[in-house]
């Protein structure tokens, strides 16, 4: 049994959620942006399938990226510096949020549904509206080819989803991030859930108690702007691999 959180309640403590389902803390009717902002700073995140309740995690151990141990295959590279040299493909931040957020919904090969519902699609699109949920999209001409959103608090940044239309273009995405992510020393990429993919990439898993003591001193720090890369490409960032 998890609690069912109620309109107006707290969180109850992530030290109470369940070790099978790994994370599992409570269950709510909905989802909102007030609620969003709430949970991501107590490294609390939904994920539920359409028509049923609401339900939030908090994992332990926490999966996470820590931008400076980002693995770059050597192909990768190769078209890393070749895109900061040509502007192609043409890496851009938060010029299509929702419509990043409705590719990462679409079937996959061995899914059978998708966890961004409509009202997830609503809650997240108010996040970026106020300036607090990001978009990384990879551009071939006007083929959205890739891409990935997530939320930002502070100098925190809570991946959320990715995908990708054509080879690499999810990385490149992740990549351009992750050089954001160094400038602006964020500690950590939140990343979830382990996967196979994430591990491959450097993503590390760390104790839940180590990542809230993370949370707590980066979600406190002045917030990044974001406005400053999304005036121009974010190729330019990618001649630094």
């Amino acid at each position: 049994m998890i609690p069912w959180l109620r309109a107006g309640a707290p969180f109850p403590p992530a030290a109470t959620a369940l070790r099978r389902p790994n994370g599992l803390l409570c269950a709510s009717t909905a989802v909102s942006a007030e609620r969003l902002i709430e949970a991501y700073g107590l490294g609390i995140f939904p994920w539920s399938v359409a028509g049923e309740p609401v339900l939030w995690w908090s994992p332990d151990p926490r999966m996470v990226l820590v931008p400076a141990e980002l693995r770059v295959a050597r192909s990768l590279r190769k078209r890393l510096r070749a895109a900061s040299r040509t502007g192609q493909p043409q890496v851009l931040l938060d010029t299509a949020f929702e419509r990043v957020m409705r590719e990462c919904a679409a079937a996959r090969p061995g899914q059978d549904g998708t966890w961004i519902t409509e009202p997830i699609v609503a809650a997240y699109t108010q996040l970026h509206r106020r300036g607090l949920a990001h978009s990384v999209e990879v551009w071939d001409g006007a083929d959205l080819i890739g891409g990935l959103y997530g939320v930002s608090l502070g100098r925190m940044f809570y991946g959320e989803s990715m995908f990708a239309r054509a080879s690499d273009a999810s990385k490149i995405a992740l990549a351009a991030l992750v050089r954001v992510a160094l400038d602006e020393t964020v500690p950590v990429i939140d990343c979830q859930q382990d996967t196979a993919h994430l591990a491959s990439l450097g993503a590390r898993e760390i104790p839940r108690r180590q990542f809230e003591h993370l949370l707590e001193q980066a979600v406190h720090a002045p917030p990044i702007d974001w406005q400053r890369y999304a005036s121009a490409p974010l190729n330019r960032l990618l001649s630094a691999y």
